[in-house]
C-alpha cells in the first residue's frame, strides 16, 4: 500500500491499481508470460499486466503492459473481473486488479527484463495451478467458466 498524508493532515493508505489481460489468438490459445526470476513470484506463469500509470486509463494500461511485456498489440473487448480481495494470494501489498480479455492485433514476441518466457497455451492444457503467480490461474478459469455458463460481467470481488 501507498502511505499518504492528505491535504487535511489525515494519514491514509492507498491501494495500487493494476490491469491484467487475458490475451487470445485466433486459435483460442492464451498468451502466458513467465515472470523473471528477480520479481515477486518470479519464474511463475502469469497473464501480462502491471501497474496503471498516472496519465492513463486502466484499459490503456492493459494495452501498454501487454506491449511492454510481450511485444504484442492487443484490443481489449471484455472487462472480466475487478479483483479487490484484500487477501489476494502471493501479494506483498493489496492491489486492485482490472482483468480484461483481448485479441491480438499485431506485433511479434519480444522478451524484456520482466519476462523470461512468452508462450501460447491451449486453454485445455494450461500449466498446473501452483505454477501461476497471484490469482491469475483463477482468472483464467473464470474466463473459461463464462463460456460454459453465462453470468453477469464484470465479476467483482472474491471468486
Amino acid at each position: 500500500m501507498i502511505k499518504c498524508i492528505l491535504e487535511n493532515g489525515q494519514e491514509t493508505s492507498f491501494r495500487h491499481v493494476t490491469a491484467d489481460v487475458i490475451v487470445l489468438n485466433d486459435n483460442n490459445e492464451i498468451l502466458l508470460i513467465k515472470r523473471a526470476k528477480n520479481l515477486i513470484n518470479g519464474e511463475k506463469y502469469a497473464i501480462p499486466g502491471g501497474f496503471v500509470d498516472r496519465d492513463e486509463t486502466v484499459r490503456e494500461a492493459g494495452i501498454r503492459e501487454v506491449l511492454e511485456e510481450t511485444g504484442y498489440k492487443v484490443e481489449p473487448f471484455l472487462l472480466l473481473r475487478v479483483a479487490d480481495n484484500p487477501n489476494r494470494p502471493q501479494e506483498n501489498r493489496q492491489n486492485i486488479a482490472f482483468i480484461y480479455v483481448a485479441k491480438i492485433k499485431g506485433g511479434k514476441k519480444v522478451l524484456n527484463d520482466e519476462v523470461s518466457e512468452i508462450s501460447w497455451f491451449n486453454l485445455n492444457q494450461l500449466p498446473n495451478k501452483n505454477q501461476f503467480a497471484f490469482d491469475h490461474y483463477e482468472n483464467i478459469q473464470l474466463y473459461i467458466g463464462y463460456f460454459k455458463e453465462k453470468f453477469t460481467l464484470p465479476v467483482f470481488g472474491r471468486i
